[in-house]
């Protein structure tokens, strides 16, 4: 029988090693390719994961399980932390890139991919976020909702909007590439 997030958390608190193992097992892959998808910085996106299990083991942890679940939680200190990250400046390199046999044509992917991580990175982070949880992550809006503290129409509508958004930013980039 696998254990909720909160019952790990509670064993943690208690000094159960295996507990804190299995709960950095299911989450900091989570985190780490949250973190990734809002920076486009695989260092950051690192730091962020570890750093989250570092609030969480603090003995004056905020968490507080009467107020939400675990997962809720963390991701906000994810998101806490990727704002911290941003506000530092612009990241220095992108993500790291998939080597394609197919010379042009991963060309043409590369591009694409770096076009459309611009255009994320350059979203408004509630935006940022939706795509992240639901087109990225595959949250389901139930998901992406609790995670985001928001209701689940909130999720819908930044995400048709952030979608918007993305077409017009990447219709717009092809458009300056045409030109020159």
């Amino acid at each position: 029988m696998s254990r909720t997030d909160e019952e790990l958390f509670l064993l943690m608190r208690g000094g159960d090693q295996k507990a804190f193992a299995d709960l950095y097992d299911r989450r900091e892959r989570q985190l780490y390719r949250y973190a990734l998808h809002n920076l486009g910085d695989a260092w950051a996106a690192e730091e962020i994961a570890h750093e989250v299990f570092v609030e969480l083991m603090r003995t004056d942890s905020r968490y507080d399980p009467q107020r939400g679940p675990l997962e809720a939680w963390m991701y906000g200190v994810a998101r806490n932390l990727v704002r911290m990250f941003r506000r530092r400046g612009p990241v220095q390199e992108p993500v790291d890139r998939a080597v394609h046999h197919d010379i042009v044509g991963g060309l043409i992917r590369e591009e694409n991919l770096v076009a459309l991580r611009g255009a994320l990175l350059e979203l408004p982070d509630r935006y940022r976020e939706a795509v992240v949880l639901c087109d990225l992550e595959e949250r389901n809006y139930d998901e992406a909702a609790r995670i985001m503290d928001c209701p689940v129409g909130t999720v819908r509508s930044r995400l048709h909007r952030a979608r918007a958004m993305l077409s017009n930013r990447l219709r717009k980039r092809r458009a300056m590439e045409v030109a020159v």
